[in-house]
């Protein structure tokens, strides 16, 4: 695992006159990228770091006014749900009973990998946006939930600036000589999928084996044992902190035409410069396409994954015409995501695709779910048969069949995550399918 080169980390120049220059160089999770030692809590604090976290305390801002700020900023989980950050805090009920903060850096999606260098790169402000919202619904307790793989790199890197903050008050007993009492915790999962399902994610830190709840009672109400519970995603959280310095509007404005706010992207596949941008939402795919350096050995662009392998993939010419936001990714029938966007050239087979993704969902399937347990199974031995030269015509269909079977039908979205992208190759790429099943090769090789 290296660093990210430079060019994928500020890259205005290659940036369209569609959008202001100004805009393309705002940088919420990424600003200590390119800075020297940038994990540390020197490099932070030249930052601004810390001063939201100050001037809260010192200044005693009411916690429903920290809460209505991030409310009215428009700023949306960044995990793969989407949902109002401020409305999500503001479930958490007023009473004195213990409260918790759980931070998801399970970040377990296929094509997803910023989370990854936001603990890498800038752990301190995760730690200060756990804080604050911390302090917004009344908690005195947060947990960042890491994946097991991040054992070796992410989870020391954090641990080491958690040890930071420690020494210097930030978190702790009477933070500031306040009243304000918070401690941080970081957790290592073991490297299970479902476990970044925020409910599956309580069971494994309360040390039951991750497997999600039945919904409603929901978190706010009823999350980590048995206490109202908020659980933000690590981006979400690393930018609060900019949000808290800025007005009510600035983060709004940072997003082109109607889109609100900022968002890290995950370019991976058949790209020149494959690595994570932070964009303003709204950005045509095209321009973000440009800063990953286009499609690799000036191949044609063939299909799009733009919110990681749970999501319908996508056309790449119908791709090219798409703004990189929620309302207009879901308008060509997919999903922005955790903004994992896989990208595939046109020496791409889509049934092996296809059958990778299947695998993986199959693997990870919990098996709390009939559908999900038997159908991620039965979908995946469809496509190995029809791999391996032995499918028929029947069983394109029978695959869409099961999909529709399990989508919508299982506790938490897994079902759906191995559902959708079958149905969604199947309807943009079946001449490849048909192709496979009557020849027993791919329509590619």
């Amino acid at each position: 695992i290296r660093r990210p080169p430079r060019s994928t980390l500020s890259s205005s120049s290659a940036a369209s006159d569609v959008y202001k220059r100004q805009k393309m160089n705002i940088k919420l999770c990424t600003e200590t990228f390119n800075q020297e030692n940038p994990a540390s809590l020197k490099t932070y604090l030249a930052q601004g770091g810390y001063e939201a976290w100050k001037k809260i305390i010192h200044n005693n801002i009411p916690k429903s006014d920290v809460i209505a700020k991030i409310k009215n900023s428009g700023l949306r989980g960044k995990g793969g749900a989407g949902f109002l950050t401020g409305l999500k805090w503001s479930f958490i009920p007023l009473s004195k009973e213990d409260k918790y903060l759980v931070c998801n850096s399970d970040e377990s999606e296929p094509g997803t990998c910023k989370d990854r260098d936001i603990l890498r790169y800038n752990p301190h402000s995760v730690i200060e946006g756990m804080l604050i919202a911390c302090y917004a619904i009344g908690a005195s307790v947060g947990y960042n939930y890491l994946r097991g793989e991040f054992i070796n790199e992410q989870w020391k890197v954090f641990n080491e600036a958690l040890t930071e903050a420690y020494k210097m008050k930030f978190i702790g007993n009477n933070i500031f000589s306040s009243n304000i009492s918070i401690d941080i915790h970081a957790l290592i999962g073991a490297g299970a999928y479902i476990v970044g399902e925020e409910t599956a994610m309580l069971e494994s830190i309360e040390g039951k084996r991750g497997m999600p709840r039945i919904k409603p009672p929901f978190p706010a109400i009823k999350g980590l044992f048995g206490k109202p519970t908020i659980i933000n995603n690590t981006e979400t959280l690393s930018s609060v902190p900019k949000i808290m310095l800025n007005t009510d509007d600035w983060y709004k404005n940072i997003g082109i035409d109607e889109s609100d706010g900022i968002k890290m992207f995950s370019m991976s596949g058949h790209l020149e410069t494959p690595g994570n941008f932070e964009i303003p939402l709204g950005t045509p795919f095209a321009d973000l396409l440009k800063l990953a350096g286009g499609v690799w050995k000036n191949r044609k662009l063939k299909a799009v994954i733009p919110g990681g392998s749970s999501v319908p993939v996508v056309k790449g010419d119908i791709m090219m015409d798409v703004k990189m936001d929620y309302e207009s990714i879901a308008s060509v029938g997919s999903m922005l995501g955790s903004g994992g966007v896989i990208v595939m050239d046109e020496s791409t087979c889509m049934v092996s695709v296809l059958h990778r993704i299947s695998r993986f969902y199959y693997a990870e399937s919990c098996g709390q779910c009939t559908p999900c347990r038997e159908g991620t199974g039965w979908l995946y031995r469809i496509l190995s048969n029809i791999i391996e030269g032995r499918g028929t015509s029947k069983d394109l269909a029978q695959l869409d069949r099961i999909a529709s079977q399990i989508e919508g039908h299982c506790i938490c979205a897994l079902g759906d995550a191995a559902a959708m992208p079958v149905r969604s190759f199947l309807k943009n790429f079946w001449q490849e399918f048909e192709y496979y099943v009557d020849n027993k090769r791919s329509m590619v090789s």
